[in-house]
């Protein structure tokens, strides 16, 4: 039995210490603020309630496989017979273009070529043409990438064929696509995170593929109470948890971690797992520092009278950029809708909704505001992981294992990157790679 010790208590982190209490390891879980969830929680105002983080998910099978392999399985937990579960969403996301085109975004390959087919003749072959390709990549990394255990330089060739490729995304989408609408629909992920197109490589473009192919999922109730059910799941593995704690920094002898240190002083371990951004640790520090992280967008959260008629998720695409969210509890009455914005927000992202004929602004009853900055002051960092800087950004980035013996990478800053999916999938890499005590 290992004394495992997971630095973070975000979905990462989280996910990460129920596995390996699972495999029969004495896990301590250390978060430096007062609750668990990261991310994963809700911000209140005057009788509403907003996600602060993700309201869906793209892979359900990476969630249903932590709750089915730590314990309970989700649906249980939930409890199906009173319809808590999680929903499938009829639309992924509607697109609303300059030229006041639109376009709804279903599920599955049929649908969505018939949906592009519907916004101009000859698009829904084109997008076919353009995703289709994806599902042999999905294949490749799925079963040597992002399932299967595996260390720098012993990746098959078929992987790092994949890994290495020198194609960035919007070359590849440039020629895919003659119309500007489906190359934004493509490249809409990547944009929402704050990359640049120009810097994140081809291969990434599987999240295209992986939309199609398992959908939209949402949590009734909201994503949030994931962190609840996890915090519940550690109690009944024996995970201690430690809040208001800080991790300051990883004790290393001989090359091998062997303690963190905290402002209460060193707790001892024979692993720990960094689920956090490795720059706040300084013997991880030096090995990411070719790496930025993706900074969050800007956030409103309304409060409105009345209703309002949209899908879970709208984009109106532009500069600025502007996601709608509806979603989150509300007074009788009334709605809560929590807003996104990138690129050059000169002025309120209302006014540009305006514009786009969602004019919402005489409904407002109460708005609170959250700069990027303020977010990653409220979560401790960036939910949105490492920025892509080119096709070498894959090889800079931790995880599941790391440079200093015993020390393992989970969360939104290591491999395979960030978004419930594939951070559940980076806690079950490090848990594969860690083995059963």
């Amino acid at each position: 039995m290992a004394r495992v010790v997971v630095v973070g208590g975000g979905y990462g982190g989280l996910a990460s210490a129920a596995r390996l209490a699972k495999l029969g390891h004495d896990v301590t879980l250390i978060e430096a603020s007062a609750r668990l969830g990261g991310a994963l929680t809700t911000i209140e105002s005057e009788g509403f309630a907003w996600e602060a983080g993700p309201t869906m998910l793209h892979v359900p099978a990476v969630v249903r496989d932590l709750f089915r392999k730590t314990g309970r399985p989700l649906e249980a937990e939930l409890g199906v017979a009173t319809g808590e579960e999680l929903q499938p969403l009829e639309v992924v996301r509607e697109h609303r273009f300059a030229d006041r085109s639109v376009l709804r975004l279903p599920t599955g390959r049929r649908a969505q070529v018939d949906a592009f087919d519907a916004l101009g003749a000859g698009l829904g072959a084109a997008w076919d043409a353009y995703v289709t390709p994806y599902a042999e990549v999905w294949d490749v990394l799925r079963r040597h990438y992002f399932e299967e255990p595996w260390t720098p330089g012993d990746l098959p060739r078929e992987v790092t064929t994949i890994l290495d490729g020198r194609e960035q995304l919007h070359k590849r989408l440039r020629k895919a696509f003659r119309d500007d609408r489906p190359a934004t629909v493509a490249g809409h992920p990547f944009v929402a995170d704050g990359h640049d197109l120009r810097n994140v490589p081809a291969w990434a473009g599987v999240a295209t593929h992986l939309e199609q192919l398992f959908g939209a999922w949402t949590l009734a109730g909201g994503m949030h109470r994931l962190a609840g059910l996890l915090a519940a799941r550690l109690a009944t593995r024996g995970v201690s948890v430690v809040l208001d704690s800080p991790v300051l920094d990883l004790v290393v002898r001989e090359g091998r971690v062997v303690a963190v240190r905290t402002a209460q002083g060193e707790v001892g371990a024979d692993v720990v797992v960094c689920a956090i951004d490795p720059r706040r640790l300084p013997a991880l520090a030096r090995h990411v520092e070719r790496t930025m992280p993706s900074l969050p967008p800007s956030i409103t959260h309304l409060g409105l009278e009345g209703g309002l008629d949209l899908p879970h998720e709208t984009v109106v695409h532009g500069d600025p950029m502007v996601v709608v969210r509806p979603g989150g509890t509300a007074p009788p009455g009334r709605t809560a809708c929590t807003l996104h914005g990138r690129g050059r927000l000169s002025e309120d992202m209302l006014k540009v909704l305006a514009r786009a004929g969602l004019d919402v602004r005489d409904q407002v009853v109460t708005r609170v505001d959250r700069t990027p900055l303020e977010t990653v002051q409220a979560w401790g960092g960036s939910p949105y992981g490492v920025l892509w800087q080119g096709r070498g950004t894959v090889r800079h980035r931790l995880g599941p294992t790391t440079p200093v013996a015993g020390v393992y990478a989970a969360g939104a800053h290591a491999t395979p990157g960030s978004g419930l999916a594939y951070v559940g999938l980076g806690a079950a890499l490090v848990a594969s790679v860690v083995g059963p005590a």
